[in-house]
């Protein structure tokens, strides 16, 4: 065999192993997209349930809000007294300003 034919056969070979490689870093590349696929539909599904679960959250907030629970009193209450402080700060202002004129 002359130094041609060899250099031809070896980058046959080469070629061969080349499109091995090719073959199988597309089956690879399958996987991973499938992979993937399959992941963003768990954090679709992740998603829809943090959503929910977060309204059913807020709604037995409510209904404890409802039923009087002691804790959802107790920030009834300080919401309440913020509200009267606001008020009464309201009501000096106005009657400092009345004082004025």
């Amino acid at each position: 065999m002359s130094d041609f034919d060899t250099s031809v056969l070896q980058l046959e070979e080469k070629v061969v192993a080349l499109l091995n490689r090719l073959k199988e870093k597309h089956a690879e590349l399958q996987r991973i997209q499938s992979q993937y696929e399959s992941l963003e539909s768990k954090i679709e599904g992740l998603e829809q349930k943090n959503t929910s679960l977060r309204q059913e959250n807020k709604t037995l907030k409510v209904a404890n809000s409802l039923l009087g629970s002691t804790e959802s009193k107790q920030v009834a209450k300080t919401k309440i007294n913020s509200l009267i402080q606001e008020v009464e700060s309201c009501i000096q202002h106005l009657s400092s300003l009345d004082q004025v004129t």
